[in-house]
């Protein structure tokens, strides 16, 4: 078995292989090492989304840590500054859509943050003059569709920049873009 932390780069899709779905070529988390045959990417993180992806040789590690008791955590940068009452919405769930079906969130930890201490996004965000932004701190047991996104926008704060930077006890730390190491399971 051979897992590894990645730090998915802004742009990326999560995914080894090109699926021929799309008529341009995308990069790839192959496109960042000679990972080992039967390599999987543990969860997804959309093309817009960067930060930590575990992968795994293991199919039992990667449902484990997919389970709906595995925290994971990401910082958030929004377009405007969310009010607590506004962030209480997030905590407790909110409801949803995905092709055509409702579904309420489960109660998320939310929190604001400092702004972090991250590597440069590759396209730049915006200007500051558009206006002010607020980081948040967002700690989900779940992870549908596009779900962090959908429901900061839900309460009227689009994401402009989003980072995962935790699956469980497995942090991003210092890598960066594009880095990969080996990961050894923590028990």
């Amino acid at each position: 078995m051979a897992d590894f932390y990645f730090y998915k780069p802004y742009g990326t899709l999560s995914q080894f292989i090109n699926n021929g779905k799309r008529k341009a070529r995308h990069t790839l988390i192959g496109d960042f090492g000679n990972f080992p045959d039967g390599t999987m990417a543990i969860g997804r993180l959309d093309r817009d989304s960067e930060g930590l992806l575990l992968l795994t040789t293991d199919g039992l590690f990667s449902q484990e840590m997919r389970s709906k008791t595995i925290e994971k955590e990401y910082w958030v940068q929004v377009d405007g500054t969310p009010s607590e009452d506004e962030l209480q919405k997030l905590r407790t769930g909110v409801t949803l859509s995905h092709k055509g079906a409702s579904y309420h969130t489960r109660p998320a930890k939310v929190s604001t943050l400092l702004t972090p201490t991250l590597p440069p996004r590759g396209k730049p965000i915006r200007s500051e003059r558009h206006g002010q932004t607020c980081w948040l701190q967002i700690i989900l047991t779940e992870g549908k569709f596009r779900q962090v996104r959908k429901m900061t926008a839900k309460i009227g704060y689009p994401t402009l920049r989003l980072v995962r930077v935790r699956v469980g006890p497995y942090l991003l730390d210092n890598l960066q873009p594009g880095e990969s190491k080996p990961l050894q399971r923590l028990s």
